[in-house]
Parts: structure tokens; C-alpha cells; sequence
């Protein structure tokens, strides 16, 4: 599924009308249809609804809604929120259409509880067309009214392009915002619409054509939704004659004394992720703990002069066991210490195999960015989390979560990596400035480990030959995909990365037979 900004789909509204000839009555039409055909599939042929409109186009689509409904024997309500007067347009031209009967104009607060809250809280469903994806400050007034009897009401709502309330770019929730049992928006999804917490208060989502030039479709700059429809064609079903060789050898540098279990995560998920061969390289005193942690991944012990952690004296002996590697992971549990954090820079600066970078290897390179500037592998894949993130810039985690999408972009720009933001909604930067917005996941994963199964996956992934951008893209959504179905098993509480880990395969072939499915059921419509 592609997403666009608020900013985006108004412009390519205003080329369409413009530049391509479509009248806006029309798409307003078509608008309105999409909606009608949502509700009848959804609450049946006949029924109650109470229509609350604003003054702009999100209005006149629920003009539309409202007409068409009557036409086809449902009891109709339209509480406007505005004076006759402000209503201009296709919306006033649709206004007009309908009988004077059906509408009432309630501008001033504590009128709409008094006059309409009965009509609201008995509806089949309400139709919310209040404010559509333009709104910038927070609400206010009688439209605050309207929200919460919305959401008091109890009965199910479907919002109009976008819950009334929600910024259609951020998701950000001005000041209060309808929540919607169903959305259905129009050509794109918005921003607002998959990131969090607009992403709540969508409901289910429906993208609807209303007519939209192909041209202007296919030109709109925007950014990749990883869904399942999206990631299936991007996993690669296993030659019958395949053997080991053929699935990589990753290299995975991670452990020091008290993070074990990091170190053990990362190797074994490479494993569950399809790795034909792993290594897992510790130091030489928590190496007998790993033996017993890893039994597919092989294990090499790395000098620490009993400490318990690496530093740069073991880089001697890292640069011999990348040779034929085909992927190198770094920094699950690794320690932040002075001398680990220079091996980690020294080994940024020589390893030429594709590389991805966590935890404490995010740490060291805080302490000196200018280091990835020297990076010899031409794919570098960094996956912090919002802290880390926040230590890699120098700024706070507020400021990173503000902008999440753009702060990955500018980020995966200018040092030309890869970037992997975990958090709700994991955002994926590629060096040339495009995004995507990871759409498996739920809060069970808010747990130590998860990041350590992540880097893992993503380090199996290229070792298997998946290019940076498709094991970033394939790893996250197979991990969340993953907790989702431990969520659906277990539930949210609890869930640990080592259920997580266990899943992989599981996950794997769910969505590897969704893909034969789908391909046997494109070839019946043939």
C-alpha cells in the first residue's frame, strides 16, 4: 500500500481538476459512493444514520453519504456545524440537493447535546464528515462537542477521508479525534491513517478510487506501507536442490559478561531466519555459556584477557574469520566500554561484506560519527531505537519521535546507510531518501531482546543474498508479522523474543503460502 502527506494528495487533487479536466462534483460523487457502498456492505440495506458535517468538502461528502442513503430508504440526519452561508462550492451544490428537512444548522456550543444527542446515540451508525485531512490546529467549540458525542455514543462510526481530529500527515490527535469503526479515504492512504495514534483511531481502512488519473497515481511521491500484500512477492520460495552453501554465512561479533542472552538471541534468530551457516564470535570468557545458548550457530572464542568483553586487541583474529562471510552483524550486548567501543569503529572501517549495526555498536559510533564517513561495506544497515537514535544525533527522544519519518531520511541521506527506526510504526530509510512504514507488530514486543531477534533476522537476510533495502524491509515486517501470531496464540502480555524467535519459521511459511495462494488465484482469473 503506497502513503501519502495530506500536502501530497491535495495536489494531486488540484491536478486532476486543473490540469486533467475532473470535475470536483464529480470525485465528490464518487466520494460519496465509496462511502454508501461501505455501509450497506457493512450495516446492511436499511437503517439509521445521523450524518455531522462540517463546511468544507469533507462536508459535501457526507452530503453526498446522505442523499444517497435516502434514495435507498434509510432514515437520514444532517447536523451541519456551520452557518448556510460558509458552506461553498460542489459542498454548497450538494448541500442543495437535499430536502430542507433532513438538515439542521448548529453552530453555537451546547446546542448539539440539547437538540441532536438522542438522534446521535440511536443511530445505526454516524457519519463523521466534521474535518477532513487540512485541519492544523486543535478543536474546538461545537466541533469538540460533536467528537465526544461521537465517541460516547457508542454506536459505530465511519469517518470521511480521516477521523475528524487526526492531522492527516503526523496521525497526531489535535486536541480530540473521533474513533472511527471504519475510514474510508480516497486514491491514497494518508500518513495519518497508519502512524501512531491516528492509526487507533482509523478503525478499518478502505482506499477507494474516485477516479484520479493513473499518471497522477503512479508520479505521487509517497512512501511504502509494509503489509502482507506488499512483502509476499518479496520472499524468495527455496530451490529443491538447495544445500547449506546456498543460504549464506553470517558472522555475528555480540556478548560480553551479564549480556549472554543477547548475544544468543541475535545467532539463533539468524538460524530460525534461514541462515544456511552462522558464527557467533564472544569473548574467550563467556564462550562456554554460548556453547550451551547456540547449538545450530558455531561459536569462536575471542581474547578478552579475562575481562569478559572484546576490545580492539581481538580485531586480528575478527579480520580472519570474515573471510568468506557473507554478512557481519555487531553489537548486541557488546558492552560500552572504551576499548570495545574502538573495535567496533575499527571493524566499521574495514569490513566490506554488508554489515548491520545495533546496540552498543550504535554506542560507539555515538562517540564519533564521523566514522561511518570511512565505512568500507557498501551496505551498512543501522536498526537503534529511538534512544539510541537520539544518541547517534546528539538530540532528545522527543525531538526524534516528533518527525520519526523525516529524521530517517535525513539521517540514511546523508550518511548513506540504511536506517532501520525501531518503535510503533519502524520506519525504514534507504540512502536515496526513500521510506517505508512497517505495518506488522503490537506491544507485546515492547521487551528486552526483540531488537537483538531483529538484527538477526536482517543479518540471515543478506546473508542469503537479499539486497540492504529488502532485508530491512522483509526482516522487519517478518518480525512483527511473527509477534502477531504469538499475540494471537499467547496474547500481548508476556510475549518474550525468544517466542518471537521460536515463530520465524512459522512466519515464513505463512506468508510463503499466502504467495502461492495468491499466485494460484491470479492464475484462475487468467
Amino acid at each position: 500500500m503506497r502513503v501519502v502527506t495530506a500536502h501530497t494528495m491535495q495536489e494531486i487533487d488540484k491536478r486532476a481538476i486543473e490540469e486533467f479536466g475532473i470535475p470536483g462534483i464529480r470525485m465528490m460523487e464518487s466520494a460519496g459512493n465509496a462511502c454508501v457502498d461501505e455501509i450497506f456492505s457493512e450495516f446492511g440495506l436499511k437503517g439509521r444514520t445521523v450524518v455531522l458535517a462540517g463546511k468544507g468538502n469533507n462536508g459535501g461528502d457526507g452530503y453526498v453519504i446522505a442523499r444517497l442513503l435516502n434514495q435507498k430508504g434509510w432514515s437520514v440526519k444532517v447536523i451541519i456545524l456551520a452557518e448556510r452561508e460558509q458552506i461553498a462550492g460542489d459542498a454548497a451544490a450538494n448541500l442543495n440537493k437535499l430536502p430542507a428537512a433532513m438538515t439542521s444548522f448548529c453552530t453555537q456550543e451546547g446546542q448539539l447535546p440539547i437538540l441532536h444527542m438522542e438522534e446521535i446515540f440511536q443511530a445505526d451508525v454516524i457519519v463523521d464528515a466534521l474535518l477532513g485531512t487540512g485541519l492544523r490546529s486543535d478543536v474546538s467549540g461545537v466541533y469538540l462537542e460533536a467528537i465526544d458525542l461521537m465517541n460516547a455514543s457508542g454506536r459505530p462510526v465511519l469517518s470521511v477521508d480521516i477521523p475528524s481530529g487526526i492531522h492527516g500527515t503526523t496521525g497526531r490527535v489535535l486536541g480530540e479525534a473521533v474513533r472511527a469503526h471504519i475510514t474510508v479515504t480516497f486514491a491514497f492512504a494518508k500518513l495519518g491513517h497508519v502512524l501512531f495514534p491516528g492509526a487507533e483511531h482509523t478503525g478499518r481502512l478502505v482506499v477507494a478510487d474516485v477516479g484520479i488519473p493513473a499518471i497522477l497515481m503512479e508520479s505521487a511521491s509517497g512512501y511504502d506501507f509494509l503489509n502482507e500484500d506488499r512483502m509476499r512477492p518479496k520472499l524468495r520460495p527455496r530451490n529443491r536442490q538447495s544445500h547449506k552453501g546456498d543460504f549464506g554465512h553470517c558472522l555475528i561479533i555480540a556478548g560480553a559478561t551479564g549480556k549472554t542472552g543477547a548475544a544468543a538471541l541475535t545467532a539463533n534468530s539468524a538460524v530460525r531466519a534461514g541462515s544456511g551457516l552462522v558464527t557467533l564470535a564472544v569473548a574467550e570468557s563467556i564462550h562456554a555459556i554460548m556453547e550451551l545458548k547456540t547449538t545450530e550457530a558455531m561459536t569462536c572464542p575471542l581474547p578478552d584477557f579475562g575481562s569478559g568483553h572484546l576490545t580492539n586487541s581481538a580485531f586480528p583474529n575478527i579480520e580472519k574469520l570474515l573471510v568468506g562471510k557473507d554478512a557481519v552483524a555487531i553489537g548486541p550486548g557488546l558492552d560500552r566500554r572504551p576499548g570495545t567501543f574502538a573495535l567496533v569503529q575499527n571493524l566499521v572501517e574495514n569490513v566490506t561484506a554488508p554489515l548491520v549495526i545495533d546496540a552498543d555498536g550504535l554506542n560507539a559510533l555515538a562517540e564519533d560519527m564521523n566514522v561511518l564517513r570511512r565505512k568500507r561495506s557498501k551496505d551498512v544497515i543501522l536498526t537503534p531505537h529511538p534512544g539510541e537514535m537520539a544518541r547517534l544525533l546528539g538530540t532528545s527522544i522527543p525531538d526524534v519521535e516528533a518527525i520519526r519519518i523525516s529524521v530517517a531520511q535525513e539521517f540514511a541521506r546523508g550518511y548513506g546507510v540504511h536506517l532501520v527506526l525501531k518503535g510503533a510504526r519502524t520506519i525504514i530509510a534507504a540512502p536515496d531518501g526513500t521510506a517505508a512504514i512497517n505495518g506488522s507488530g503490537n506491544p507485546g514486543m515492547a521487551t528486552g531482546g526483540m531488537g537483538d531477534v531483529l538484527t538477526g533476522i536482517i543479518v540471515s537476510l543478506l546473508g542469503q543474498g537479499y539486497s540492504a533495502s529488502a532485508a530491512c524491509r522483509l526482516g522487519v515486517f517478518v518480525h512483527g508479522y511473527a509477534a502477531d501470531m504469538v499475540a494471537e496464540e499467547k496474547g500481548e502480555i508476556g510475549i518474550n523474543a525468544t517466542d518471537v524467535l521460536e515463530k520465524l519459521p512459522y512466519a515464513f511459511n505463512k506468508l510463503l503460502k499466502n504467495t502461492l495462494l495468491s499466485n494460484l488465484k491470479m492464475f484462475d482469473e487468467l
